[in-house]
């Protein structure tokens, strides 16, 4: 029983690993526009599991009869996508999960 308590003893005094902390960002749907209540999903740019950089065009949108493109807002990889394309949601919503 000691040498159990000894060797659990052991491992805790030495320095954990260095841990890089992940953080989920949610992205949501921007207003472009005084007018604009809502938009359609047109067609993702990118898949779930791959990088994204801040900026980086990410999603088309219709709203308005106009197609925009909607940049990621943080850098980092895409982790779910919650809105399908030819979806339409309200400005503000959650259209994505990346993980940064």
């Amino acid at each position: 029983m000691r040498l159990a308590v000894w060797s659990v003893h052991l491992r805790r005094s030495h320095s954990p690993p260095e841990e890089t902390v992940m953080a989920e960002f949610t992205m949501v749907l921007p207003q472009y526009g005084m007018g604009m209540q809502d938009g359609e999903i047109v067609r993702w740019l990118k898949q779930v599991g791959e990088r994204v950089e801040e900026g980086e065009n990410l999603v088309e949108v219709e709203a308005a009869k106009t197609t925009v493109e909607v940049p990621a807002p943080v850098s980092g990889i895409l982790l779910r996508i919650l809105v399908d394309s030819g979806d339409t949601v309200d400005v503000r919503a959650a259209i994505a999960v990346i993980e940064t």
